[in-house]
């Protein structure tokens, strides 16, 4: 899935103050990359993610997926094709509590209606690769912090999707459990040929990816070094 991000621009309203997030903000992503997004904390990240991911809509501009501008289309389309070609990691999880890990996993395959024997069992290999193998009936509050996190990298990677929004995958872990995860993402999403935009602190994780981008003053760069 290729993008291509032309002039967005998003600011909020606190009062009868503008706080500008987002300024003239342009890059693509090439279909199979594996972009890391750095900067600040609350630089606009996790915005641009739901700009992109199609959750938030610009003030402004242009966001071409494909050849088609999700920024144009409505509210039950953006939905649609999120459902189908997007996985997100949200950084505080955002698992429902009412579901077991397995169901919590399998939720993009039943809101598809791909919750098929053969997709279920592929659902619990993945649970098994990450240590939830054993906790499939367990609810997310009998998890710790980074096994729930784990939980949401398999929901967000279950259905295959053409594209991926991570925002601090590996932030919940510890660095052992962290470089597994973000093996098995890699592994995961390399051979489908997955975009992959990945937020992180962490300038390890994001010399691993294919190239890095750096949010600053509302506008993206390629730093020179890492």
């Amino acid at each position: 899935m290729s993008i291509i991000i032309r002039h967005l621009n998003k600011h909020y309203r606190e009062g009868d103050v503008d706080h500008p997030v987002l300024s003239d903000l342009s890059t693509t992503l090439a279909e199979g990359e594996i972009v890391a997004l750095l900067g600040s904390s609350g630089c606009g990240k996790s915005t641009l993610l739901n700009l992109i991911g199609g959750l938030d809509r610009p003030d402004s501009g242009q966001i071409v997926v494909d050849g088609q501008d999700i920024v144009a289309l409505s509210e039950s389309e953006r939905t649609r094709w999120r459902r189908r070609d997007v996985g997100l990691v949200f950084q505080f999880f955002n698992l429902i509590p009412t579901l077991t890990v397995a169901e919590n996993a399998r939720l993009p395959l039943a809101l598809n209606q791909r919750d098929t024997p053969a997709e279920r069992q592929r659902a619990a290999e993945l649970l098994s690769r990450v240590g939830l193998g054993q906790r499939l009936d367990a609810y997310p509050e009998q998890l710790s912090g980074g096994q729930q996190q784990r939980l949401a990298i398999i929901r967000a990677l279950v259905h295959q999707p053409r594209l991926l929004l991570a925002d601090e995958p590996t932030g919940n872990l510890d660095e052992t459990t962290g470089e597994q995860v973000l093996d098995l993402l890699l592994e995961l999403v390399r051979p489908l040929s997955t975009t992959v935009l990945l937020v992180t602190h962490d300038r390890n994780i994001a010399q691993r990816t294919d190239r890095i981008l750096e949010l600053h003053n509302g506008r993206l760069s390629e730093p020179s070094s890492a």
